[in-house]
Parts: structure tokens; C-alpha cells; sequence
């Protein structure tokens, strides 16, 4: 019998999980981050989790790292070629010898995608964007800050409201529905407060910022004229990114988006999408079919791991049953 390995590896919880080649599901364990950015000991500590949790999943079930004919693993922190080639010295070090490293932003594609190629956009706490074409290449924009235009997220979003609530009180901006969203949020009364409690609370990086997200999709419904504008300039970068990944690939007139995260998921408006597809439009010249992932990220490393290792993207059938097989067992994981 010979099985497939597929890692969902978040900043904050990793998912292991293990199936036979045919895409029969054995099991899976959850453990914590893998991510040598939040580890103390880096890219050693990236193989020391990995390796305690392999051993755990291959002991239970009476296999060895041999028996694992392809290995998929979708990881927060693989952002440039120097770190993508440190996790592949990780992996090949764990023993497996068939395997893709790469962001946790290409596992959507292949969790949603037509064909196995698009590009993801993902817009969650950050933002990140990645794309794979027809001939296997990838490519992958943004994810490592401000610098190089990851101006999206929830983190972005809450930032962004917070600044247009000080310009309107002090910077002649416009006057907005977020004002008293804002003064809550940084639990003061008096705007005359608000450079402290910016400088005080934020510092801290609070992790609250879904509750100002909230307001401005819901304000922006309201007609509210800077939470509608926050929303097109956010969709704005996101579409910059997504479309550079797209010119920069190779995928004739048409291609699959797919848009994974909470801001995109829970947003509650149509503004942000629906800038995002005409941006998208104006700078790629291209047909982009839009598709909002609604199955778990895992899913796309078991399907890649398939795909590796039979040289073909699964079926839509076997695709659809992963799903439901991956979903089962994370929502049996949280539950716990």
C-alpha cells in the first residue's frame, strides 16, 4: 500500500494529514505552528515539529516515511526562493523523497481551481498572492509586507478605517460612519485621545481587528462614502497583485481566481468583490473567473499530492470527495 502526505502549515496551527494514493482517508493530526518565522529555533524548528507529528501519524497507523509515494506542503513563511529551498532541505531531510514545497496561498488553486492552475488571492489577517499556470510554473506575489504593496487584510482594512477617522477629525477628511466604531475600539471618547491610545493600543497588536472589518463592509452597504471607498482601494492592491501573478504566468485569455480568507468569506458586501473583478479587468485584458473557496485549504494539498503523484489533477468527483473527507475531520479536530 503506498500513501499520500498533505500539510496545511499555518502561523498558528498545522494539519497533517494522510491518505492512500487512491484518495482513501487514513488519518490526520493537528498540531501547532511549523513555521520557522514563530519558531525560536527557525528552520530546525521547522523539522523538529514535523518530525515529532510524522512520527506520531506513521507510528499510529504502521508506516514509514518509505511507504509515502507523494507529499504535498503548504507553508506560511515559504515567501522567497531562499526560504522555499531551506523547507526543501527540511522535507527531504524528514525522509521523503517525492514532494512540493511551497506558500499556503497555491493550495487554494488546486483546492478550487477548474483545471489545477489560477491563482489564489488570499485576504484574511494578511494578504498574499500566488499563481500556477498550465506548464506547472508558480509564482508568488507579496506576502512579506508593506514593502512590496500587501496593502489588504483585515489587519489593513481596521488600520486604514482607524486612519480615516483621524483625518476626518484632524486632517480635513471626510466625515464618516466609523467614527464611533473607531473611539470604541480604541476605548477612549475624546478623539483629543487618540494619538495615545493609536500609540498604546496598537503597539500591543491587538487582535481584535475583525470588529472594525465588520463596520466597514457593513457602513460601506449604508452608503457610507469612506468605508465604499476603503473597499475599491483595498480591492485595488488585491487586483495589482492578482494581476501580476496572472501577466506574469502563462494562461491564454481565460483564468480561475479563487479567493480564499475571512475578509473575502465573511465581508458582507459586494463592493469589494465586484472592484476587484473590474480592476482585474483593466489590467489584465483577460477573462478572470471568479471563485470563492468554500472548502478547506487542506484539501489542496491532498489533491496535489494526487496529482503528483499519478501525473494527473484528480477528477472533479474525487476532488469533491477529498472535500468532504477533509472538512469531516477538521471540523471532528476543532471540536475537541
Amino acid at each position: 500500500m503506498k500513501y499520500i502526505v498533505g500539510v496545511d502549515g499555518g502561523n498558528t496551527k498545522t494539519d497533517y494529514f494522510l491518505f492512500t494514493d487512491n484518495g482513501e482517508f487514513v488519518d490526520a493530526v493537528r498540531g501547532g505552528t511549523c513555521s520557522h518565522e514563530a519558531l525560536p529555533d527557525s528552520f530546525s524548528g521547522s523539522f523538529r515539529v514535523m518530525k515529532e507529528y510524522f512520527d506520531e501519524l506513521f507510528k499510529k497507523n504502521n508506516i514509514d516515511v518509505s511507504d509515502v509515494s507523494a507529499a504535498v506542503f503548504g507553508l506560511a513563511g515559504c515567501d522567497t526562493p531562499i526560504q522555499k529551498e531551506k523547507l526543501e532541505e527540511v522535507v527531504a531531510n524528514l525522509g521523503f523523497k517525492k514532494y512540493v514545497v511551497a506558500n499556503d496561498a497555491f493550495l487554494p488553486i488546486k483546492a478550487a481551481s477548474t483545471n489545477g492552475f489560477g491563482v489564489c488571492s488570499i485576504n484574511g489577517t494578511g494578504t498574499c498572492s500566488g499563481g500556477i499556470d498550465s506548464h506547472g510554473n508558480y509564482l508568488q506575489v507579496g506576502g512579506i509586507g508593506d514593502i512590496v504593496g500587501d496593502k489588504a487584510g483585515g489587519s489593513y482594512l481596521a488600520r486604514r478605517a482607524i486612519s480615516e477617522v483621524f483625518n476626518y477629525f484632524y486632517r480635513f477628511g471626510k466625515k464618516t460612519m466609523l467614527e464611533c466604531d473607531v473611539l470604541k475600539f480604541l476605548e477612549i471618547t475624546n478623539p483629543y485621545y487618540m494619538m495615545d491610545a493609536i500609540s498604546n493600543n496598537l503597539s500591543k497588536k491587538r487582535k481584535d481587528y475583525p470588529i472594525l472589518c465588520k463596520k466597514v463592509f457593513e457602513y460601506a452597504n449604508k452608503g457610507d462614502e469612506v468605508s465604499i471607498d476603503l473597499l475599491k482601494e483595498m480591492a485595488n492592491n488585491l487586483a495589482r497583485s492578482v494581476g501580476g501573478c496572472i501577466v506574469n504566468l502563462d494562461f491564454g485569455d481565460s483564468v480561475d481566481v479563487v479567493l480564499a480568507g475571512s475578509v473575502y468569506v465573511k465581508g458582507g458586501s459586494p463592493i469589494l468583490i465586484d472592484t476587484l473583478k473590474e480592476r482585474l479587468a483593466f489590467y489584465t485584458k483577460k477573462n478572470c473567473n471568479i471563485i470563492v473557496l468554500n472548502a478547506p485549504p487542506a484539501t489542496g494539498a491532498i489533491i496535489w499530492a494526487l496529482e503528483v503523484a499519478h501525473g494527473k489533477y484528480p477528477s472533479l468527483d474525487v476532488r469533491k470527495n477529498l472535500c468532504h473527507l477533509v472538512e469531516a475531520k477538521q471540523n471532528q479536530m476543532e471540536s475537541r
